[in-house]
């Protein structure tokens, strides 16, 4: 009877504490509900009145914002089937409502479905593995699905699964095989230091059967919050690129991925189709430093020294970003598709040594080249590098704030005194930073007037520089490519606009032309999120944006980012570009004779330059290599493209016009571009015609 009596005790204390655990996800349950209800409120009621452009929360932004729910979700358009699509969109004019009065169960019932897909298409796959594939067929695989529409049926859904399966086993053959002949070409110090692929001793079905089985266990482990805040992010992104819901979780990303500029890998990164993406390297950051990693190599794992290597492929880029950063004089190992390999022929991987970014290494730097004339005569150019527009961070020792224009102030003033005839300001790779400084460094190269014009929900503005001082008024050329973004387009299409610089690069520089500001969406509740909103545009003093179109250099010479994915006008939705009204400025010279006949000379010297020609051949090679939409499934035709891309990386890491560690291309033509352009000056000087700026070293 005692053990009766205990037994039903114990079983009572049971039932009671599962009642307790029920209860209490019951009331977490509740609280995520109420929270995502207020957070939908008022990010319907705030955005439409701090976004520049007065968007309305309408049906119209609903249905964008399903949009990017759906591809959010489902970005290669392979589980979604196309009658679930139509069944949304079905109900799109009802979503802006649903969100305006708090109502969110229409991100869980998508988010049921995506599930029961998920599941569907894990369970097709694994049966087809079952069975061996026939690689020698002719048969290819689309694998660039961002413009693709959902399979229209089950038949085509499973073919198209078929021929993603048979691509990604095929993957991990080829990556296999070249990784063996890799590994039979390091030393062994070299195969200590680095890590094989992820899970090198799997073969091709267990390797995919794994990746299929994480993907599954990311998807079921997403819970509402993840939900709510995918949904109410797709509803921001509707307003425009960068403009973003961040709740608690999303803005500990954000931070985090900021900090990771100055501790870590030295690394941007954004989540792009599944994987981090890296956006931008950090000047002087290990991975800048080391060279191997570049903007648009998508990460898809991270190892720990030697450790095996975790698939971060679906993860939140927050937890991505945590496993990338570490103690400083740690190992990691990134897994990485190349940017010049979009389709995932082949993946390579990049021991990092983490450490702190000096923010030394960030600041501008200057140097004194050598160019021989034609008549043999040297010119004297002197280059500065500016990587960051940055302004304040803990000064020198004089404990004066730093600033990069006092430090291109100081950097020209020791070039000039050392007989520089011309100078280049190099801005490829500068994605921007303060404003003033903007302003204040291109006031070094012209007198008293308009830089830039700002356009806010009120009035369009114009920024001044009054500082009638010309520390320089000689050859300039400025020096672009398509990661030159934000004050960086300010600079050169301020210059340009002047006829005070000659601008060279790639067609067009990156067209980020908007300022975003941060605002918690209750001043009260910081747990309710914040909003990164566009509040303000840029336009040039001629009167067009910066946005979308960037600036068009006079000299086109490309880099590999041309034939890349990269810019402002690759990115959805964004904003178009406008005009306002030109300032009223005094151009400095007429520079379209000049810039023709700049242009005829470099034209001409690349054309007869053998490692130009090289280049310009590899760049149609990664041009043709990205714009191919499907990829072929035949064995014998994968072997060929991945030892071709293969090839292709190795020619790229030897004739690298950007990493200033090998020849760099451009910077030397841009050399040659002030080389002529002090002889043109020169000689109009002699004949009494020119129409030039001030010389050089005018009053300080």
């Amino acid at each position: 009877m005692k053990h009766k009596q205990k037994l039903f005790f114990s079983l009572g204390m049971l039932m009671l504490s599962l009642a307790w655990v029920f209860s209490d996800v019951a009331a977490s349950r509740n609280t995520v509900v109420q929270e995502g209800s207020r957070m939908a409120r008022l990010l319907a009621n705030n955005l439409p009145l701090m976004h520049l452009n007065k968007i309305e929360w309408n049906d119209e932004l609903a249905a964008r914002a399903l949009d990017h729910f759906l591809e959010s979700l489902d970005f290669e358009k392979v589980f979604f089937l196309g009658s679930d699509i139509d069944a949304f969109r079905a109900v799109a004019n009802q979503l802006d409502d649903q969100v305006k009065r708090g109502e969110l169960a229409f991100a869980h019932e998508v988010y049921d479905i995506f599930k029961q897909r998920v599941t569907n298409r894990v369970t097709f796959a694994k049966e087809l593995l079952n069975e061996p594939f026939d690689f020698t067929t002719e048969e290819h695989y689309e694998w660039k699905r961002r413009q693709a529409t959902w399979a229209p049926d089950e038949a085509a859904w499973d073919d198209l699964w078929r021929r993603r399966i048979k691509h990604q086993y095929l993957s991990r053959m080829i990556n296999a095989d070249f990784g063996s002949e890799d590994a039979l070409e390091e030393t062994e110090e070299e195969r200590r230091s680095h890590s094989e692929t992820i899970n090198a001793t799997l073969t091709p079905e267990e390797f995919v059967r794994r990746s299929l089985k994480r993907y599954q266990t990311v998807i079921k482990d997403n819970d509402e919050t993840w939900v709510i805040e995918r949904y109410l992010t797709a509803f921001a992104k509707a307003f425009d690129p960068h403009t973003d819901f961040m709740s608690p979780n999303n803005l500990e990303d954000f931070e985090i991925n900021m900090k990771l500029s100055l501790q870590g890998i030295g690394a941007m990164l954004s989540n792009e189709d599944g994987a981090a993406k890296v956006e931008r390297l950090i000047p002087g950051g290990p991975a800048e430093q080391d060279g191997r990693l570049k903007p648009g190599d998508k990460i898809i794992a991270v190892a720990q020294g030697d450790q095996e290597a975790v698939d971060v492929l679906h993860w939140p880029l927050y937890r991505t970003v945590r496993l990338i950063r570490g103690e400083k004089g740690s190992k990691v190992v990134l897994t990485v598709i190349p940017a010049s390999d979009p389709g995932g022929t082949s993946v390579t991987t990049i021991d990092i040594i983490r450490d702190e970014v000096k923010l030394e290494e960030q600041a501008a730097k200057g140097d004194m080249r050598s160019v021989t004339d034609d008549e043999g005569q040297t010119k004297q150019i002197g280059v500065i590098t500016l990587p960051d527009f940055y302004s304040d961070f803990k000064g020198g020792a004089d404990g004066e704030a730093r600033s990069c224009t006092r430090d291109v102030e100081r950097i020209l003033t020791d070039l000039l005194d050392q007989g520089a005839q011309g100078i280049v300001l190099d801005l490829r790779n500068n994605g921007g930073g303060s404003l003033s400084e903007a302003i204040d460094l291109t006031g070094l190269f012209i007198d008293t007037g308009p830089v830039v014009q700002v356009r806010d929900r009120r009035r369009v503005r114009a920024l001044y520089d009054r500082d009638p001082r010309i520390l320089y008024g000689g050859p300039l050329v400025v020096l672009v490519n398509r990661l030159s973004a934000s004050a960086s387009e300010i600079v050169a299409g301020a210059l340009q606009d002047y006829g005070r610089a000659i601008i060279v690069g790639d067609s067009r520089t990156h067209g980020k032309g908007t300022v975003q500001t941060l605002t918690p969406l209750s001043s009260a509740n910081p747990k309710l999120g914040s909003v990164k909103v566009t509040t303000a545009s840029f336009y040039r003093i001629a009167g067009g944006s910066t946005q979308l179109r960037g600036v068009i250099p006079d000299i086109v010479i490309p880099s590999f980012m041309e034939t890349m994915e990269v810019g402002e006008d690759q990115l959805v939705n964004a904003l178009p570009y406008t005009t306002v009204p030109q300032m009223d400025y005094q151009t400095l010279r007429d520079t379209a004779p000049l810039v023709a006949r700049l242009a005829e000379k470099s034209e001409a010297r690349r054309a007869e330059d053998p490692r130009f020609q090289s280049f310009d051949h590899l760049l149609n090679r990664s041009r043709e290599r990205q714009q191919a939409g499907s990829i072929s499934l035949n064995l014998e035709e994968r072997q060929a493209l991945a030892a071709e891309e293969k090839e292709l990386r190795k020619l790229i890491d030897e004739i690298n016009p950007e990493t200033g560690k090998k020849d760099d291309l451009i910077l030397g033509e841009a050399l040659f571009i002030v080389r002529d352009l002090i002889r043109i000056e020169k000689a109009e000087a002699v004949a009494g015609e020119t129409t030039a700026p001030k010389p050089a070293a005018a009053s300080l």
